[in-house]
Order: C-alpha cells, then sequence, then structure tokens
C-alpha cells in the first residue's frame, strides 16, 4: 500500500474526527464539565469513528477492511497512550492559560499526535 494513499486517506479522515473531538470538548466544557472529562469524552467519540473509518478505508488491503479484536485491542492501547498526553496537554493549558486557549490549542494538540498515530497504525495497529 502506498504511503501516499495512506497518509492523504487518514488525514481527510482525522481532519473529520478532530472537528467532531473538538465540538465535544468544547461543549462538555462549555456546560462546565472540567476539561479533563471532556477531553477524554471527546477522544472516546473521535475514537470510536476512527477505528471504523480507518480499518474500513485508510489501512484496508484488497477491498477488505481491516478490523478484528487484536487491532481493536491495540488500537485501544494507541488511543490510551495519546489520550493521556492529549489530556494532560489540555488540562495543563486550562489550568495555567484558561478554557480559551484550551479551546484554540486543542486542533494543534490533536494534529501533532495524529502524526504520531498514523505511523504507529500503519506499522503495528492496522497490519
Amino acid at each position: 500500500m502506498s504511503i501516499t494513499r495512506q497518509g492523504l486517506s487518514f488525514l481527510a479522515v482525522g481532519c473529520g474526527l478532530i472537528v467532531v473531538d473538538w465540538a465535544v470538548f468544547v461543549l462538555l466544557s462549555a456546560l462546565g464539565m472540567s476539561p479533563a472529562w471532556a477531553n477524554v469524552a471527546g477522544r472516546v467519540v473521535g475514537a470510536l469513528a476512527g477505528f471504523a473509518a480507518n480499518g474500513g478505508i485508510t489501512f484496508r488491503q484488497d477491498g477488505a477492511p481491516k478490523y478484528g479484536t487484536r487491532r481493536f485491542a491495540r488500537y485501544v492501547v494507541v488511543w490510551t497512550g495519546l489520550t493521556l498526553l492529549s489530556t494532560g496537554l489540555v488540562t495543563m493549558l486550562a489550568d495555567h492559560l484558561n478554557l480559551q486557549a484550551a479551546w484554540l490549542a486543542k486542533p494543534v494538540v490533536e494534529a501533532g499526535l495524529a502524526v504520531v498515530s498514523f505511523f504507529i497504525s500503519r506499522h503495528w495497529v492496522y497490519v
């Protein structure tokens, strides 16, 4: 599979997921939920769609999607680690600056983590 095709597909899927994740984060934190829990909630929503979309579109092979319990377990391991990083960064920004700064920074944080996620997904999760 071409890394270019996979990268472009991952980028397209990821942009949509970042918007959904960010919207859930902003909505829940604006309603009073702690930034940490709002971030986790946003990432859960994005993760459910992300596993399906990337397994079915980005990393599919020979027309067949790549799902399965082993891949999902690996996905959960990666998601957990990246969620801990994301939540730590977003919470730190909210605590040290303000909630609006965290809202603005979250897409940048998630885009950076997406680069890491792509390579881990390509070489470990969806193999």
